[in-house]
């Protein structure tokens, strides 16, 4: 494979991204022709057929998703030469990220706010997802950074190439109606809390396993078998549940409740959701993502 121009091969990993020649021409602002022309020439230059007609859309041949996961390299690696001969250039770029509700209020909105005011250049695209949604998107390299979040009761199984960096940590709790059944003080035992409720329904998350693994994991030392009756997404509608006395939950310690909903923190053993930023390898020397990134882990 001779010389290939960069211009190039950001047009194709935009094409790799959208799947339509005319989205990435919109996108970058040339003609439909103009794209097709140049990845044309990109093809020639790589000695192989890179893209074959689905419909009205465009997919990769197996050459061209190889020729795709290169490209994140080479044009990082780019970015991270030109911004190592110029320390003082501007960060120019979209940022395109995936996590949970949580972190996107918590962590992202923050930085948006002081990228907006310091940094415009940078932009960020921002999608929610749970996590096992947005490491598939990392995986297919729709997004280029995914914030995830396990327990310490349920750890993930993260894929070690991935670059990870730890964010934040919050206590959870178990959420039940309040005036309700006496659940002990906040230094009593996570099982003992459980134990209370062996008679009660549960509610748990509809688009992510983790916290249903620990509510199973606490109740199985507690001795019984949790009736899972509701599965939400959303901690509102949790708290809903729980108010019109459907069931309980966990919630988290430092979030707002409802009135008439009870929060009891869990010891020995603690519940702690473990926030997580994670990049596909080859990236973190991107200016504008290795920005996003500092952010990050300062609001952390």
């Amino acid at each position: 494979m001779g010389g290939v121009d960069p211009r190039r091969l950001r047009l194709f990993l935009e094409l790799s991204r959208r799947g339509s020649m005319r989205a990435v021409a919109d996108e970058l602002g040339y003609t439909t022709s103009t794209v097709s022309q140049q990845l044309a020439v990109l093809a020639r230059e790589a000695g192989a057929t890179l893209i074959e007609r689905d419909g009205r859309r465009v997919r990769l041949t197996p050459a061209g998703r190889r020729l795709a996961d290169h490209a994140v390299t080479i044009l990082a690696a780019l970015e991270a030469a030109r911004t190592d001969l110029d320390p003082d250039a501007e960060p120019t770029g979209t940022v395109r990220v995936a996590g949970f509700a949580t972190a996107v209020r918590r962590s992202l909105v923050p930085a948006l706010a002081k990228l907006s005011a310091e940094h415009p250049a940078v932009r960020l695209r921002i999608h929610e997802h749970e996590p096992a949604e947005a490491l598939e998107l990392l995986a297919a390299d729709e997004v280029d950074l995914a914030l995830v979040y396990d327990y310490t009761l349920a750890p993930s199984a993260l894929d070690p190439a991935l670059r990870t960096t730890p964010l934040w940590t919050a206590a959870w709790g178990l959420g039940m109606p309040d005036p309700g059944d006496a659940a002990g003080g906040s230094g009593a035992d996570a099982a003992a809390v459980f134990a209370r409720f062996a008679d009660a329904e549960w509610i748990v998350n509809s688009r992510n396993v983790a916290d249903e693994q620990v509510v199973r994991t606490i109740a199985s030392v507690a001795g019984f078998e949790p009736r899972i009756a509701h599965r939400a997404d959303s901690l509102e509608l949790v708290q809903d549940l729980i108010l019109a006395r459907l069931g309980v939950g966990l919630l988290p310690v430092d979030g707002r409740l409802a009135d008439g909903v009870r929060l009891v923190p869990l010891h020995r053993p603690e519940v702690e959701l473990r926030c997580f930023a994670a990049t596909r390898p080859g990236r973190e020397g991107w200016a504008p993502l290795r920005l996003v990134m500092r952010l990050l882990t300062a609001g952390a």
